[in-house]
């Protein structure tokens, strides 16, 4: 029986090891202590967050009871889904466009497509007010600060992060692959689908749980893209915190982070196993 003994790790470099892992630790308690906090005292029997009570779910009956927050939960949802959707086609073409056609001027194209991803949110949530305050075509009224100006400000600064990350993916891509492809008779189109295509799916699909994050999330530019009779979930958590953090915002916020969650570890799956039947 062959016995397989450790190398032996220098002092030094036990030391940088050490400090490395407890460095990523204090980090990653950072990040995710708030959340778990939060988590927590979604379940607590007091009106006052700071006040442990009890353990309780009466707090996530009473989210799906408030008929405000659950509208402005079902509001960010579908502008999220329909945000993504959008960000998936438009990123996906732009990340091909800008990968393989050469034309004047792609340099400014390349950096206009970055502006929303570098732009202050403030700036683009001003922006976006003025734009659909100024559109007033094709009758005289201003476009309506509802849903679909909110979802399509969703989509300026959303898709080109797909762009980004599906472009990256491509970078590795051997464009023989697709020339042999044609090569045995294939089509353009048959080419993209068949060849082009699988190759970006997991960029694609990293893009969308981006897209889908960002938008959720968002706070100053639907704020600036929303009027008096459009709230979203964001919006409605900060008007209520503004007097005080209750559990009831707690469970609400807790529930988006399980859905966030859940919708993640689902993207994932469909990853590893479109990899495994590839």
């Amino acid at each position: 029986m062959t016995l397989f003994k450790r190398t032996p790790i220098a002092p030094l470099d036990y030391t940088r090891r050490l400090w490395m892992r407890a460095w990523v630790g204090a980090t990653l308690f950072f990040l995710y202590a708030p959340l778990l906090v939060l988590i927590a005292f979604s379940f607590n029997d007091s009106s006052r967050n700071i006040v442990w009570r009890g353990f309780t779910f009466k707090y996530y009956g009473k989210v799906f009871e408030n008929d405000a927050l659950v509208t402005a939960l079902g509001n960010s949802l579908t502008i999220a889904f329909l945000a993504t959707l959008f960000s998936i086609v438009l990123g996906t073409l732009a990340a091909v466009l800008l990968w393989r056609f050469r034309f004047p001027l792609k340099a400014g194209l390349e950096g206009v497509m970055s502006l929303p991803i570098v732009v202050p949110e403030i700036c683009m949530g001003v922006a976006m007010l003025v734009f659909f305050a100024r559109l007033d075509w094709p009758s005289d009224l201003p476009w309506p600060l509802n849903l679909s100006a909110i979802t399509i400000a969703h989509i300026t600064f959303c898709f080109p992060f797909v762009t980004m990350v599906v472009r990256a993916r491509l970078a590795g891509f051997n464009k023989e692959q697709e020339e042999a492809a044609k090569d045995l008779g294939a089509s353009d189109w048959q080419a993209f689908r068949d060849v082009l295509l699988p190759h970006m799916k997991p960029g694609i699909i990293a893009g969308a749980l981006l897209a889908f994050t960002l938008s959720l999330d968002d706070f100053v530019i639907t704020f600036f893209t929303s009027g008096p009779n459009t709230i979203t979930f964001p919006v409605k958590v900060y008007s209520m915190v503004r007097f005080s953090v209750t559990p009831e915002v707690n469970a609400a916020s807790a529930l988006l982070i399980f859905l966030t969650i859940l919708l993640t570890t689902v993207a994932l799956k469909l990853q590893d196993f479109s990899k495994a039947t590839a």
